[in-house]
């Protein structure tokens, strides 16, 4: 791997857990937790450091286990955002608002357990959108939310390329055309 800009902001993970400090969907980027058990470990550790605060009305940031940790309570659910101690905490403030309000914008305002976990996948592509290996890739939700659902920065479907067609979504579109010109 290409050795990265030491002045670059990074994100060690981005986790969304449950009321109960379950795992929803979370993303590591850091080697520190290599292994699914110090993962669980770590999520459980900062879900009970976290859990009896008041961060629902605007987002609490702590230091906790050597790591910056950003993070908001929103109906029954956690989201986090954490970097290293040296990182910016304003920067992950703002990962962690892109991430929920990209969310919010996908879920139709309904950001709740049961929504979330039924729409896992826009969710899940949300947070690749935002960060990808560690970096920050944006930090717009409009933007997130609309490449999550391959729209066009108008809101419309942006047209798929006939490469990336099935043939059969690739022959209505050529019946359509052909339609429009004769039509025309």
């Amino acid at each position: 791997m290409a050795a990265v800009d030491s002045t670059l902001p990074l994100v060690k993970n981005l986790l969304l857990l449950d009321s109960e400090g379950k795992r929803i969907a979370v993303k590591y980027y850091s080697p520190e937790w290599s292994t699914v058990a110090s993962q669980a470990s770590f999520e459980k550790a900062l879900w009970n450091k976290t859990s009896r605060t008041n961060a629902r009305a605007e987002a609490e940031i702590i230091m906790f286990d050597n790591v910056v940790v950003v993070y908001k309570y929103i109906g029954d659910l956690m989201f986090y955002v954490t970097g290293s101690q040296d990182e910016n905490e304003l920067v992950l403030y703002t990962v962690l608002q892109a991430f929920y309000e990209a969310v919010t914008i996908l879920l139709r305002q309904q950001v709740e357990k049961k929504t979330v976990l039924e729409n896992l996948d826009l969710v899940l592509l949300a947070m690749d959108e935002l960060i990808d290996g560690g970096m920050i890739l944006e930090t717009e939700p409009a933007v997130i939310a609309s490449r999550v659902t391959m729209r066009g920065a108008d809101g419309e479907a942006a047209p798929v390329p006939i490469t990336e067609q099935t043939f059969s979504k690739a022959l209505a579109s050529a019946k359509e055309h052909l339609a429009r010109s004769l039509l025309k």
